[in-house]
C-alpha cells in the first residue's frame, strides 16, 4: 500500500500548522514555502481538512490557517482517513461482497492483518507525536561532557 501525495503532503501541511500552533494563523503560501508543496496542490488539500474539522480559515489581514483543535487529539489516522479514504491494500477487505472467494481467500486474510497493523500505527500516533519527533530531529545535537 502507498499513500498518495494527498496523504502525504496533507500531514505535512498539518504537522505545520502544528509546530506554529501557538502562533496566529498561517498564510497557504508560507506552508506551501516551508514544505516544499505546491501552493495550488495545497490549496485543493486544505479544503477537505477543513470540511473534515482539523483546520479553519480565518479571513482578514491577520488571516490564514490554523489548527481546529490540539495536534494531541488529531490522529493520523483522520487525516489519512479523510485525505485517502480506505487504507485497505485491497478492496475485499472492506468489501468482502465484491468477490465471490472473500470467504475462502487465504491471501484476503493477509491483506486484513497488513490494514489491521497500518491502522494501528495510525491510529496510535497523534499530530504531537508527529511535533515532537520533528523537534527531536531538527535540534542541534547537544554536546555531550564526560567527567
Amino acid at each position: 500500500m502507498k499513500l498518495s501525495t494527498r496523504g502525504r503532503y496533507g500531514t505535512r501541511a498539518l504537522l505545520e500548522l502544528a509546530l506554529h500552533q501557538d502562533k496566529q494563523p498561517i498564510l497557504l503560501k508560507d506552508i506551501a514555502r516551508r514544505q516544499q508543496i505546491s501552493l495550488s496542490y495545497l490549496e485543493h488539500l486544505i479544503t477537505p481538512l477543513i470540511a473534515g474539522g482539523m483546520v479553519r480559515s480565518t479571513k482578514g489581514p491577520k488571516g490564514g490557517v490554523s489548527l481546529a483543535k490540539p495536534p494531541a487529539e488529531i490522529r493520523l489516522s483522520e487525516i489519512i482517513q479523510l485525505l485517502e479514504g480506505s487504507i485497505a491494500p485491497a478492496e475485499c477487505v472492506t468489501n468482502p461482497k465484491i468477490c465471490a472467494r472473500s470467504d475462502l481467500c487465504a491471501t484476503r486474510d493477509v491483506w486484513g492483518d497488513l490494514s489491521r497493523a497500518m491502522n494501528e500505527v495510525l491510529e496510535s500516533t497523534t499530530l504531537q507525536d508527529l511535533v515532537d519527533r520533528q523537534r527531536r530531529k531538527t535540534q542541534p545535537e547537544q554536546e555531550m561532557y564526560y567527567i
